[in-house]
């Protein structure tokens, strides 16, 4: 029989015993600190959300300037109508003050007072001219009000058009500011070596293009090695992805759109085995992110904040969802 001292001596050494074990267990999953493969990948994807995001408030801004040429459109016609409006009932009104006047007779006014056959043909002559006249007046002046009218509906509906994408426009303008403050803090969490990893401009040797159009485009990206990224920037001193798309070809003599969703149905497509120098490569479901083939392994592209345009393998960018050929 044990005694009751060696039990209080048992029961104490078991507690600390537990409490030695309890210290040496891993501390619960809620406060365990991300590594650095995991903080990477939320950067990633925080980047790839605002890459969208900048692509989207892009094509808003491009939605709003070309309902703003119809608008404007809209008042240069309205403007035009009401003129020939108010000049032709001037006409109208000239017209029908004549006819007030006496000077629309009938046929046998005109036979009744006519002192010879010709003056009676001068007078129907007449009576026919300002008869005709003020019928061609009459219908001009209807069909000026007709278009007055419908360009008035037409100016009305492409101003409450071109204030409903302003408006969205400013929504998502906020929605990419708020993502990509997530991203920045993000990024601030990153550890020196991955921000300095990210940073590194790459390969930047010398690199021969082919002749021609897509050459002439890949010779601009390549020269635009190390620049920083910014979203929605359009050069010269930092590009967001689908500026430096835009401005690699425009420096080629070829205009394609400035976002990635216009540049994803530029050109024609191409599958993933034919890919060669300067084809657009687009990536992710939602079109959100362009580069530019290097060859049939590497692209250059303007990546996401914290990185340079550099070249990267082209399947380690992200998922292709279209390649297009601008030349060729």
């Amino acid at each position: 029989m044990v005694s009751q001292p060696s039990r209080r001596i048992v029961r104490g050494a078991l507690v600390a015993t537990a409490a030695v074990v309890a210290a040496a267990l891993p501390t619960a999953p809620a406060t365990a600190q991300p590594n650095a493969a995991d903080a990477l990948k939320k950067f990633n994807e925080l980047s790839e959300q605002a890459s969208k995001l900048n692509q989207d408030h892009l094509k808003a801004q491009e939605d709003l300037k070309a309902k703003q040429g119809e608008l404007d459109k809209a008042k240069g016609d309205l403007a035009n109508a009401q003129k020939a409006e108010e000049s032709l009932r001037g006409q109208v009104d000239l017209l029908t003050e004549a006819t007030n006047s006496g000077a629309n007779f009938s046929q046998i006014s005109a036979l009744l007072v006519s002192d010879s056959q010709q003056d009676f043909l001068n007078r129907m002559s007449a009576i026919n001219i300002l008869a005709a006249d003020n019928a061609d007046a009459l219908q001009k002046l209807t069909d000026a009000v007709n278009a007055a009218d419908a360009a008035t509906k037409s100016a009305n509906e492409a101003t409450e058009t071109s204030k409903k994408l302003l408006a969205e426009m400013d929504q998502k303008k906020a929605d990419l500011d708020k993502q990509l403050a997530e991203a920045t803090t993000q990024y601030r969490s990153l550890s020196n070596t991955v921000k300095n990893q990210l940073a590194a401009s790459g390969d930047m040797s010398n690199i021969s293009v082919p002749a021609g159009t897509a050459g002439r485009a890949l010779q601009f990206a390549l020269g635009e090695r190390g620049k920083p990224y910014v979203y929605g920037s359009n050069g010269p001193n930092s590009w967001d992805c689908s500026s430096l798309i835009q401005a690699a070809y425009r420096a080629a003599g070829v205009s394609i759109g400035r976002t990635s969703y216009a540049q994803a149905a530029a050109g024609r497509p191409v599958s993933r085995g034919e890919v060669k120098a300067g084809d657009i490569l687009v990536y992710y479901s939602s079109q959100s992110h362009v580069a530019m083939a290097v060859d049939g392994i590497r692209a250059v592209h303007a990546s996401t904040e914290g990185q340079p345009v550099k070249i990267a393998d082209i399947d380690s960018i992200g998922p292709i969802s279209g390649i297009r050929r601008i030349e060729g």
